[in-house]
């Protein structure tokens, strides 16, 4: 499925609000609520929407600090890529686990409450997971989300 100029605006009202119903969406872009629920359950079924989400303001719940970790596993001892992913997974601070092509193998978002609830989640939980080697921290100063190519 090609999806065509009315499906992409369809899409960015979702991207925006992802809890907006058929009769909204068909209400900003001049068409009946049927004719909007058709194209959203066609979206749906060629997977192009493949769910809903929610965004959490995580400083609001005491999360004030993001930090990208890069990290490149160590090569003695072959730790295997299941083993570690397994692993870090687990940790619920690890908000992402990104498989990367580059100077590190893994890329990680972790949230924490500041600084030092960091420092503790490094060194007590990132930096005992198996196969661990090179790390390197950045700190998020600011974020802007955007909806993607649409």
């Amino acid at each position: 499925m090609t999806p065509d100029a009315t499906d992409l605006a369809i899409l960015r009202l979702l991207a925006a609000d992802a809890t907006l119903g058929a009769a909204e969406i068909g209400r900003d872009l001049g068409l009946t609520q049927p004719a909007a629920w058709r194209r959203i359950k066609r979206l749906r079924d060629a997977g192009i929407i493949a769910g809903r989400r929610i965004v959490v303001d995580t400083a609001a719940l005491g999360f004030g600090v993001t930090v990208f970790l890069g990290i490149r596993l160590a090569a003695k001892g072959r730790t295997s890529l299941e083993d570690f992913e397994r692993a870090v997974t687990a940790i619920p601070e690890v908000q992402v686990v990104q498989h990367v092509l580059g100077q590190f193998d893994y890329r990680l978002r972790i949230t924490a409450r500041d600084i030092a609830d960091f420092e503790r989640i490094l060194r007590r939980r990132i930096m005992t997971l198996p196969g661990v080697g090179q790390v390197e921290a950045n700190v998020m100063l600011s974020e802007e989300r955007r909806p993607g190519p649409l």
